[in-house]
C-alpha cells in the first residue's frame, strides 16, 4: 500500500494528515495508524487524521490516538486539519465541518487557526480539581512548581485511577503565571505521556479557572511546552458558549510511505 501522507503541528502537538476525500484509507486497520504514529518505525505523530468528504459541509474529520484507537475531539488536532483543508483549497478563510463530538465553525489567515470548541454546560468542582468535557474529558488541577512536576507519573496515576479508571481521562496541570496567563501541561490518554500541548485541554483550564475564580478574563492566553494558546468564551447562567480556541498550525512536511501488513 503507498500512502501520501501530510505531517502538521500545532504549538509542538504533531499530526499524521491524510486526504481521504476518495475514502480509499482502510479506517478499521488500527495497526496501520499505530504504525505511521510510530517515531521510531513509521512518520511519528501524537495522532492522525483523516479529512474525509462530508454531504453538507466542508469535510469531515476522523482522529486517531497514537495507539491507532479512533478517539474523541482533539483541538490542535482540528487547527490542524482546518490548515490542511485550506492547503488543498477547500475554503478561503473560513469553514464549518464534521467531527465526532457535532459540528465546527473555523477560520484561517496568516498561519492561525480559531477554531470553535463545542459548548461546556457542566463542570465538576471538587476540592483539588475540576473535571469537565471540552470534546474529551478532562481532569484539571493546580500544582505548584510546573516546571519540574512529573507530570507521567502523577497523570498516568490519575488516567487510571477513580472514578475515571479504564475509560481514563486527559490530565492537566495549571500553574498561575502573572498577567492572567496560566502554564498548562497534559498528559494524554491515548498517548499515554505527556505531549507538547493539547487543544481541548487549555480549553478546559481556561474554562477551569474562571469557574473557580482564577482569572476574570474571558480571553485567557495559555503557556503550553509547545508555545503559546489563547481560549475564549461567554459566560452564561448555563454554562459556557462561543468557546474558541486559537494559535498557530504549521504544515511541516509532505511524504510517502510504503507499508506492508
Amino acid at each position: 500500500m503507498e500512502i501520501t501522507f501530510y505531517k502538521y503541528q500545532g504549538t509542538g502537538n504533531d499530526f499524521v494528515v491524510i486526504d481521504n476525500r476518495d475514502l480509499s484509507f482502510p479506517r478499521e486497520n488500527t495497526k496501520l495508524v499505530n504504525f505511521l504514529c510510530d517515531r521510531r518505525f513509521g512518520v511519528g505523530a501524537d495522532g492522525l487524521m483523516l479529512l474525509n468528504p462530508s454531504d453538507t459541509y466542508d469535510f469531515t474529520m476522523v482522529y486517531y490516538n497514537s495507539d491507532g484507537t479512533e478517539s474523541t475531539m482533539c483541538g490542535n488536532g482540528g487547527r490542524c486539519l482546518v490548515a490542511f483543508a485550506h492547503k488543498l483549497g477547500i475554503f478561503e478563510t473560513e469553514t464549518t465541518f464534521d467531527a465526532v463530538d457535532g459540528l465546527h465553525y473555523a477560520s484561517y489567515q496568516d498561519g492561525i487557526t480559531n477554531l470553535q470548541m463545542i459548548d461546556v454546560d457542566t463542570i465538576e468542582v471538587y476540592n483539588n480539581h475540576c473535571f469537565l468535557n471540552t470534546g474529551s474529558p478532562h481532569h484539571v488541577q493546580l500544582v505548584e512548581n510546573i516546571e519540574n512536576y512529573d507530570v507521567k507519573n502523577d497523570g498516568s496515576e490519575i488516567r487510571y485511577g477513580a472514578p475515571y479508571f479504564q475509560e481514563g481521562t486527559n490530565v492537566n496541570f495549571v500553574e498561575s503565571l502573572s498577567n492572567g496567563k496560566f502554564r498548562v501541561r497534559t498528559y494524554e490518554r491515548g498517548v499515554e505521556d505527556e505531549t507538547l500541548a493539547c487543544g481541548t485541554g487549555v480549553t478546559a483550564v481556561a474554562i477551569a479557572m474562571y469557574e473557580q475564580k482564577q482569572t476574570t478574563n474571558t480571553k485567557v492566553p495559555l503557556q503550553v511546552e509547545g508555545g503559546e494558546l489563547e481560549v475564549s468564551f461567554t459566560p452564561t447562567e448555563n454554562g459556557y458558549k462561543d468557546v474558541f480556541l486559537k494559535g498557530p498550525a504549521t504544515f511541516v512536511f509532505k511524504g510517502n510511505l510504503s507499508y506492508n501488513e
